[in-house]
């Protein structure tokens, strides 16, 4: 069955540049995170989920996803409150809450703040989806400021360690974490190294913790998505690389974001209950081994 929305985002695309870090209503074509075509089965029902990087993007479309199927969500985002509010939107339109958290994750305290928000609303987190990512292109070691460096790693890693920390006490048997790493784990893009490199730590910092925690019978995973059609693309690669995104896969285009959900639906449910320290790649035919 064809599907217009992935026809629309097979390269060449229309070569584009934003403002870090973008807005999805300025994106062209405009990406897909399966508003129209999400159908939800009760898998999550009852249960509470913070999402970091929930505004738009994989982050949107796992909310979508996760309110469809029957649980509150929390959305953790920088500053990107249009695109916040539309993710709010649609959440409560499935009949669920939606809470929406403005700032940096780079920040500990902050991290703290997105988990007391999430207990104070919820009472308890089941699923911590740990999101939201920074990047930023270079051609060049000698181009990329020590500042960059440490803003990737703060924003992508550290804050992953700040907020499982925090929401540890607050989640019970059962319970997920689910982090984004990425194909650059495995085969890092040269010119993305300060994120590939967080990318290869959020793996193996999954590994590790999904050992740390199978005695509390929580489960830690991640996603590792190939390219995906988000607004960090037009946001952080110059025109000439937006325009032919995706085009060295074997599907020969991007993902739009609706193509990632299903992962972290299953990896968020009971079902997936032997399913511990697990990288699901969703990268369009290019293999993780």
């Amino acid at each position: 069955m064809s599907d217009e929305a992935l026809e629309a985002v097979k390269p060449p695309l229309p070569e584009q540049q934003q403002q870090v870090p973008g807005k999805t209503e300025d994106m062209d074509p405009r990406p897909d995170h399966g508003e129209e075509t999400y159908r939800g089965s009760g898998r999550l029902e009852g249960k509470k989920a913070v999402i970091t990087g929930g505004d738009s993007g994989i982050g949107r479309a796992v909310a979508i996803a996760y309110a469809r199927e029957g649980a509150d969500v929390l959305i953790a985002y920088l500053d990107e409150d249009d695109d916040a509010q539309e993710t709010a939107r649609w959440i409560e339109e499935a009949g669920r809450k939606a809470v929406l958290v403005s700032g940096d994750i780079s920040s500990a305290g902050h991290c703290r703040a997105i988990v007391d928000k999430a207990v104070e609303a919820f009472g308890r987190i089941d699923i911590l989806v740990n999101n939201a990512a920074h990047q930023m292109t270079y051609e060049q070691l000698e181009d990329i400021p020590d500042e960059e460096w440490e803003k990737t790693f703060a924003t992508n890693i550290h804050a992953m360690f700040y907020l499982a920390k925090a929401a540890l006490p607050h989640m019970r048997e059962g319970s997920a974490i689910i982090n984004t790493t990425s194909v650059n784990a495995d085969t890092p893009k040269p010119t993305l190294l300060p994120y590939a490199t967080t990318k290869g730590a959020i793996q193996n910092f999954t590994g590790g913790l999904a050992q740390l925690l199978g005695e509390k019978k929580i489960r830690v995973n991640c996603v590792a998505p190939g390219p995906v059609w988000t607004p960090l693309i037009p946001s952080t690669m110059p025109p000439d690389q937006v325009k032919e995104f995706g085009k060295n896969t074997p599907l020969g285009r991007p993902a739009q974001p609706k193509e990632l959900a299903a992962a972290y639906v299953m990896l968020a449910t009971d079902e997936a209950s032997y399913i511990s320290g697990a990288t699901i790649a969703v990268t369009g035919g290019k293999p993780i081994i």
